[in-house]
């Protein structure tokens, strides 16, 4: 069996034998075998000869030249020998890292082609926060169901927090998330900004402030901003307010507002936060819920305000007026996978869809940082 390397996972890299070896091994890495690869990684992860020949059930001089045979395919070294050590080269450090990606998708496709095979249909399991269902899962879910019908889809609605935990405990696929993940943008140099004032001791920590820590681990996680949207006030259409063109934060934070837990929506709060810059410690707070539907129920009952993305247009009763924050500032949708998730093909094609509907410049690579 052969392979071929895409080019788009090649890194060029300057000085010495690397360029040689980055332009090389798009020619020469589809006459190897992908026993080769799988040999070399084993030695590349224990740095030992011996214990990677036992680690593949094998003796070490099959093993020695194999290795030798694959360096000689790709025309440099892959490991500086001595009688007491074994190091990566530079270029077999770029290699180990390729081939790693490569076996990976190869185990991939082969349980596929084996669940397949025993009539076992694919699965894609993803996650949405509610507002992404008025806005582009409408397009999107019919569009991927009609490119790959035989692809079981299962959609949870699930608010971002409760996303990204699945999303790293590898129980679902694909998430679609509100606002930038913990620790990947400008909500995190803010977040780190206010520690610092705190910590200077300048002012005490309120109610409704970035929060001081980040719990979620992200480090395994990719995303790509799919859709975005202006901040807009919801309030019951007898207020005052509900006749403006657009309402300041300064005047949102004279009126009770309904706001959402953020352990659960860690970047939409974030967001709302920043987009209230100086007057957020002033907020007066009289609600928090986990459900817009449920802050919608409260806004129309007159117990206060609250912040949503503009397609709740979608979704207020005629009770409600929904009004603009003064700036224009805007909230986003992301796709968020794991580096490499379990289903990979699956998740490729529904980024795919994702892209075409949403008009993605830039698309989320899938091998290789909320509601």
């Amino acid at each position: 069996m052969t392979i071929a390397l895409p080019r788009d996972r090649v890194k060029l890299h300057r000085g010495n034998s690397l360029v040689t070896f980055a332009a090389h091994i798009r020619r020469t890495v589809h006459d190897m075998e992908f026993r080769q690869l799988r040999y070399f990684l084993a030695i590349a992860d224990e740095l030992h000869f011996g214990r990677a020949a036992e680690r593949l059930h094998m003796s070490q001089p099959p093993l020695s030249l194999q290795v030798s045979k694959l360096e000689r395919e790709l025309g440099v070294r892959l490991f500086d020998r001595s009688t007491r050590n074994v190091a990566l080269t530079p270029a077999g450090a770029q290699l180990r890292d390729q081939a790693r990606r490569i076996l990976d998708d190869l185990d991939q496709v082969t349980q596929e082609l084996r669940d397949l095979a025993s009539g076992k249909w694919p699965e894609l399991t993803f996650g949405f926060v509610s507002s992404a269902s008025c806005t582009i899962l409408p397009r999107v879910v019919p569009l991927f169901k009609d490119r790959n019908p035989e692809v079981t889809l299962t959609e949870i609605p699930l608010t971002s927090g409760e996303q990204i935990q699945r999303l790293v405990a590898g129980t679902l696929d694909l998430g679609i998330v509100r606002d930038e993940m913990p620790g990947t943008s400008v909500v995190a140099h803010a977040a780190r900004s206010e520690r610092k004032t705190a910590e200077a001791g300048n002012h005490q920590p309120h109610q409704f402030q970035i929060a001081a820590n980040d719990s979620v681990p992200v480090s395994d996680l990719m995303s790509q901003v799919v859709h975005e949207e202006r901040l807009v006030v919801c309030l019951h259409k007898e207020h005052p307010l509900a006749r403006r063109p657009e309402i300041s934060a300064h005047e949102i934070a004279e009126v009770p507002l309904i706001t959402y837990p953020r352990d659960l929506m860690p970047g939409f709060v974030d967001r709302v936060t920043l987009a209230l810059a100086e007057h957020a410690s002033n907020a007066r707070i009289v609600e928090q819920v986990v459900h817009q539907e449920t802050a919608l129920g409260f806004v129309a009952a007159g117990v206060g305000t609250t912040i949503l993305p503009e397609s709740i247009r979608e979704l207020v009763p005629p009770s409600i007026a929904v009004v603009p924050l003064k700036g224009s500032p805007v909230t986003r949708l992301l796709a968020v996978t794991r580096a490499h998730p379990r289903q990979q093909t699956l998740v490729s094609a529904f980024l795919d869809c994702l892209g075409d509907v949403c008009g993605m410049t830039h698309r989320l690579p899938t091998t290789t940082g909320d509601d």
